[in-house]
């Protein structure tokens, strides 16, 4: 039997590369997971926000729609609507739709201005309107720009009425909240309604409130 002289043996050693590739593989697999769930992250926030923002303006659009006068029942439509048009996003647990009807409050001179004469609620998610609730705005000046984020305010003219929503979502990552942190998407959009002349919302099936998309 012949032996190899170590010295040999330790040079072939060095100059085998036969592993090499599965090595540097192994090396650069959690870098490459990592990237790729951070992607796949990106790309469902972003989906998320897009669908969040299109539905505050489905409803919106939706909502100014209604002619004639507007019903307990065609909100449910509506949210109905949304709910079908959410299903990846499970809004109807993880989120809040906020519809308000906003109208020029009626009064003069110094109390002029716009107010909330009702407001729709749909979901569970505990969140409530950030521009206000039912009844601002109705005897005083607090709302007299409007509704709406600073400098973004929209009003309704005389005789009309804006309808303005708010969607509020809790985001459901993809793969880890530990990637982006937990975030809440909000979108709001408003149309003018199209027709309507009698804004007071009616209940003509007469449909009790835990039937409604009351806001309590």
């Amino acid at each position: 039997m012949t032996y190899m002289p170590l010295s040999t043996l330790f040079r072939r050693l060095r100059r085998d590369d036969s592993g090499l590739a599965l090595i540097e593989f192994a090396f650069s697999l959690p870098v490459l997971v990592v990237l790729c769930m951070a992607g796949l992250e990106c790309a469902n926030l972003s989906l998320a926000h897009l669908r969040v923002s299109q539905i505050a303006l489905l409803v919106a659009d939706n909502a100014s729609r209604v002619r004639t006068s507007i019903d307990e029942a065609d909100v449910n439509e509506i949210m109905t609507g949304a709910d079908l048009s959410s299903t990846s996003l499970n809004l109807k647990t993880n989120g809040r739709i906020i519809l308000s009807d906003l109208e020029p409050n009626g009064q003069t001179g110094a109390n002029a201005g716009q107010f909330i004469r009702w407001q729709r609620c749909w979901g569970t998610g505990g969140f409530t309107s950030s521009y206000g609730v039912a009844g601002d705005g109705a005897t005083s000046s607090s709302m007299a720009s409007g509704m709406g984020p600073t400098g973004k305010k929209v009003s309704a003219s005389s005789g009309t009425a804006v309808m303005f929503v708010e969607v509020a979502y809790n985001y459901q990552p993809l793969i880890t909240n530990s990637i982006f942190g937990a975030k809440v998407i909000r979108y709001a959009s408003a149309f003018n309604v199209r027709e309507r002349t009698d804004q007071t919302i009616k209940n003509a099936g007469g449909l009790a409130t835990s039937a409604t998309a009351s806001c309590t």
